[in-house]
Parts: structure tokens; C-alpha cells; sequence
């Protein structure tokens, strides 16, 4: 059957926002320094004409399917499905699981997704230096392949700590044409490569394009990061319609910002028959400091230009975050996911480092895919859930990255010396 490719982003029915000024209930917003004021006014009405021009769309999805290989597969994973049935407390029992397969993407992640269409609204508006942070390094890979594509300057901030731990992705920036730019302050994780990427940002306004990796920021980043990675769920709609007839009755993804997981919930909100379980990292367990659950451990403040649920002391300081995944252990969330969580459309768990490495290996053996470190925290809530469900239930869980970067992390953690 010859599909058509995805169709437009359609606009979200479910109640709620953003509203005018950013805001998804009392979450979200603009809070930053008056001298970015008139840089996000101008990335907001570039953004607003750029949905509106056809051209722009056009441009942006055959990118999306000549160079990063769109629409990814939805692959049925039965070995994984066969194992979570004979899991089952009850005989005859376990859903049947798909991965949405986002790390078949060109570099490896959903990230190029947004990243496309961001450098596009970049050249648009004229900029000629492009900026960005990332964690596990993936968002950094695909702004400096965008930027090699387009012929921009790239600089990448990352916490030196995430330098140590992901050198594959160092080093394919760097083999990119990238600048890649260590902070180390904080902890030297995501947080601390974002506060750095805001100040570097706030001193060249004038020719720098921030683009930004996940669902977070200053309005209208989490709304339009979203709109360009909900070409996930678009397409798991009509692939699970050619599949098996009908929607899916659960979506499951890991949260970190939330980019993932929000592509994929996105375009099922106002179809009440699809319940959704966003993935926190559980780090060493939520009943510890050493975690990244947000949702199931924080409460409203400001972080990174926007309101939203952080990890935080008495006094509002920002905690760290712990996971053993680089791209999970930002101490905040999306705003999008704090309102969707504050309004129950969205279950939010977790998962921890024990149990993440456990789904890392199992999928690597059960199904030939070697999952990112992220994905595997998804993995593991699949694993608890599905074999609680009926045969007749299906189960789509994002895989959102593979996971060539985290095998040395692994292997560190599992005593091998490579």
C-alpha cells in the first residue's frame, strides 16, 4: 500500500495553550534578560509567518524525507512482545509492543526533526551563526549536521562532564565542522550547558540563532520544537491505521526535556481512547537526591526562560539532576508536559539506571536493536506494563535514539573494559 507522506501539523483541540503569551495553563511563558526580549519577539513572528508559507512546509519535509530518511518504520517487536507475555501474571495475557523507530533517522535520534526546520527558520530570518547545547550529544550531532549541510557556523555547549561521557558525539561534531564548547560549571551537565548557551546568546543577538533541542525555553521554543517532532505521531497514526486497522491504545516515551515524547503524545491528545506514560529518569531511586524525576519529585519555578516543574530545594535553588543517561538528567521538564501532568491527560513515571540497563540489554538481544540509554528508560516501564495488559491491547513506545553513543557508558557500568 503506497501511503501518503504525513499531513500538515494539525492544531491542538485539547483545552489548554499555549495561549498568546506562551502560557499552557500557568506554566511556560518568557522569562529572560530584556536584552533577548526583541530576539524571541523575532523568532516568534518568523516562526508564526514560516507556519503559514507552504514553501516553508514543503522545504522542510523533503528534507525530512530525502536526507534524513522520513517517515521512520513502525516495527512490531515480537520477540520483545513474546517475552513480556510469558511475563504475564495472567496466561494469554501481554500487549503487543511496536517501537516507533526514530533511531533509524539520519544521526541517530528524533533530534534532526526539529533541528531542520529551526536552522530553516534561522536562514530565514537572516542569521548567520547558529548555537546550541546538548546533553547526550545527539541535538549537538544534528545542528552540526545541519550547519555542515548549510554552510553555518556551529558552537555546541556541552558540560564537560557529558564531554567525558559521550566522546563518540564529541567527536562527530567536531568531524562536522562544529566548535565544541566544555562548561564546567554546575555540574557540567545539560542545565549548565543551557545557562551557558543563554549567556553566549544574550552577548551576539544580533547574528546568532539559539537552537534549542528540547520542548523547554522561553515561548516559542517548547510550542514549535513540538510542532516539528509531532511528525512522530502523525506518522504512527496512519502506519498503525495500515498495521492493524485502528490507533494504538497506549503511547509510552522517556522524558528528559520532553522533545521525544511530546512528538509522539502530541497529535493523539484529543483522541481519549489513547492513554499516554511519560518516562522520568529514576537515577538511583525517587526516595533518593539521585534522580531526574521532575514530575514525580519537583514543584513550579523558573528555569531556562520558562515556568515549569523543577527539582529544588527549600529555598528554590535548582538542584542536579542524576541519571545514568546524559540526556535525562536535566532537572526540569517541557511545560507542556508540567500542564499535561497537572491535568491528568498524561501518566508520568519512572524509571531507574538498574532498570534502564536491563532493557538496554534485553532489547539488544531480543530484538538486534541497541537502544539509546534514553529509549531503555522507556523500555523498562514497557516491560513492567505490558505483560500486566490483555493480548488484544497495543503498545507504541518511542524509540528515540540508538545507542552507539552510551556503549561505553554501559560497558562501564557492567564491569567491561573495551
Amino acid at each position: 500500500m503506497n501511503t501518503p507522506f504525513t499531513p500538515p501539523l494539525r492544531p491542538n483541540t485539547f483545552k489548554g495553550g499555549p495561549d498568546a503569551a506562551g502560557r499552557f495553563g500557568t506554566f511556560g511563558g518568557r522569562y529572560v534578560a530584556e536584552t533577548l526580549m526583541p530576539l524571541i519577539l523575532e523568532v516568534e513572528a518568523a516562526y508564526s509567518a514560516a507556519k503559514k508559507d507552504p514553501g516553508f512546509d514543503k522545504e522542510w519535509r523533503l528534507l525530512l524525507k530525502d536526507y534524513v530518511g522520513r517517515p521512520s518504520p513502525l516495527w512490531f517487536a515480537e520477540r520483545i512482545t513474546k517475552h513480556c507475555a510469558a511475563l504475564a501474571p495472567r496466561p494469554g495475557d501481554g500487549a503487543k509492543v511496536y517501537f516507533k523507530r526514530e533511531d533509524l533517522n539520519h544521526t541517530g535520534a528524533h533530534k534532526i526533526n526539529a533541528v531542520l526546520g529551526q536552522i530553516l527558520l534561522a536562514r530565514r530570518m537572516g542569521k548567520t551563526r547558529i548555537i546550541a547545547e546538548t546533553g547526550a550529544g545527539q541535538h549537538g550531532v544534528a545542528t552540526a549536521t545541519a550547519c555542515a549541510l548549510f554552510n553555518l557556523p556551529c558552537t555546541v555547549f556541552m558540560g564537560a562532564t557529558d564531554v567525558e561521557r559521550q566522546q563518540p558525539n564529541v567527536f562527530r561534531m567536531k568531524l562536522l565542522g562544529a566548535e565544541v564548547v566544555p562548561v564546567t560549571s554546575g555540574a557540567a551537565t545539560l542545565k549548565d550547558a543551557m545557562n551557558e548557551a543563554l549567556r553566549h546568546w544574550v552577548a551576539n543577538v544580533e547574528d546568532t540563532y539559539y537552537c534549542i533541542g528540547t520542548v523547554a525555553g522561553p515561548h516559542p521554543y517548547p510550542a514549535m520544537v513540538r510542532d516539528f517532532q509531532s511528525i512522530i505521531g502523525e506518522e504512527v497514526r496512519w502506519q498503525m491505521q495500515e498495521a492493524e486497522g485502528r490507533l494504538p491504545d497506549m503511547l509510552v516515551a522517556a522524558i528528559g526535556g520532553g522533545s521525544n515524547a511530546m512528538g509522539l503524545f502530541f497529535p493523539f491528545l484529543d483522541d481519549p481512547s489513547v492513554e499516554m506514560h511519560g518516562v522520568e529518569a529514576g537515577g538511583h531511586g525517587v526516595d533518593t537526591p539521585e534522580h531526574a524525576a521532575s514530575l514525580t519529585g519537583g514543584r513550579p519555578g523558573v528555569l531556562h526562560g520558562n515556568r515549569t516543574s523543577l527539582l529544588q530545594d527549600e529555598h528554590g535553588q535548582i538542584l542536579e539532576g542524576h541519571s545514568i543517561s546524559a540526556g535525562l538528567d536535566y532537572p526540569g521538564v517541557g511545560p507542556e508536559h508540567s500542564w499535561l501532568h497537572e491535568l491528568g491527560r498524561v501518566k508520568y513515571v519512572n524509571a531507574t539506571d538498574r532498570e534502564a540497563l536491563d532493557a538496554f540489554q534485553k532489547c539488544s538481544r531480543l530484538e538486534g536493536i541497541i537502544p539509546a540509554l534514553e529509549p531503555a528508560h522507556a523500555l523498562a516501564h514497557v516491560l513492567r506494563l505490558a505483560p500486566t495488559l490483555p493480548a488484544d491491547k497495543i503498545l507504541v513506545m518511542n524509540m528515540c535514539g540508538r545507542g552507539d553513543k552510551d556503549i561505553f557508558t554501559v560497558a562501564g557500568h557492567l564491569g567491561v573494559t573495551i
